[in-house]
């Protein structure tokens, strides 16, 4: 057993499988958890690093799959939290049921804000720990054609913005938002977004670079991270092109169909 244990959410596939393979390869014991059975194959990959690993399956959109993930701790310290877990929902709004929008929101939102709200408060009280949650770009930008992603990564990079300032005198605590852009993983078949021009571009970035990038923000003690350059004008394009045009340019990328143009 490490003497450093870390917690990784939506671990089984994309940026969460990295970040668990960066923790295992740093040295700490890790609990990985995702929503599906595939995290116990994933589990047993990490394994190759040596130090002790727990998969757990657990839906993190409900408050009782979150305490089920904390459960699997028995009490041990938490050193390290990646929130990463996030789900999307392409398509039209008005064509999307209830249940797929509502899924979206508790896990993006909902479980986050649990998950973040009890770990962070033993980091606090022992004024020792690191927490990285993902956010996106997309925070920034109207997301015509999933709109609710979108609406739920701006609640996620302003939640975490202001959760910072009000931890900001626990000095041994940091908190570290990852913003990445359009990244290759199984995001967008999963959101049914195969057919879109964003979801068939081959530029989309690799979820390796994109953990690393958010993993050495997180231990340099960083607010945030925007990764990749070009996400970088993007979010600095956001704060000057009016919201009208985001939308569309965002419709342009993620209608259905798109990828057929």
């Amino acid at each position: 057993m490490a003497d450093k244990l870390a917690i990784i959410t939506g671990a089984s596939t994309g940026i969460g499988f990295e970040l668990a393979t960066i923790a295992a390869k740093d040295g700490y014991d890790i609990i990985v958890v995702a929503d599906e059975p595939l995290i116990d194959a994933a589990a047993r990959d990490f394994e190759q690093f040596g130090t002790a690993v727990q998969s757990v399956e657990a839906d993190l959109a409900t408050i009782d799959g979150v305490d089920t993930l904390l459960a699997a701790a028995q009490g041990r310290r938490i050193d390290v939290l990646c929130a990463n877990a996030g789900t999307g929902t392409g398509g039209a709004f008005l064509d999307q049921d209830v249940a797929t929008w509502r899924h979206s929101v508790d896990t993006n939102i909902t479980g986050t804000v649990y998950l973040l709200q009890r770990v962070l408060a033993d980091m606090v009280a022992r004024d020792d720990g690191k927490i990285l949650v993902t956010g996106s770009i997309a925070g920034y930008i109207p997301g015509a054609f999933n709109a609710v992603y979108n609406a739920t990564k701006a609640f996620v990079d302003n939640f975490t913005e202001a959760l910072r300032n009000e931890i900001k005198d626990s000095k041994g605590v940091t908190l570290t938002t990852l913003m990445p852009g359009a990244t290759d993983t199984e995001f967008f078949n999963r959101a049914g977004m195969d057919d879109t021009q964003v979801g068939q571009d081959d530029s989309k970035a690799d979820p390796a670079k994109v953990a690393q990038d958010g993993w050495d923000a997180m231990m340099a003690g960083k607010g945030h991270i925007v990764s990749g350059w070009y996400n970088k004008l993007q979010v600095a394009a956001a704060g000057v092109v009016p919201q009208a045009v985001l939308a569309q340019q965002h419709r342009n990328m993620a209608e259905p169909g798109s990828g057929d143009d």
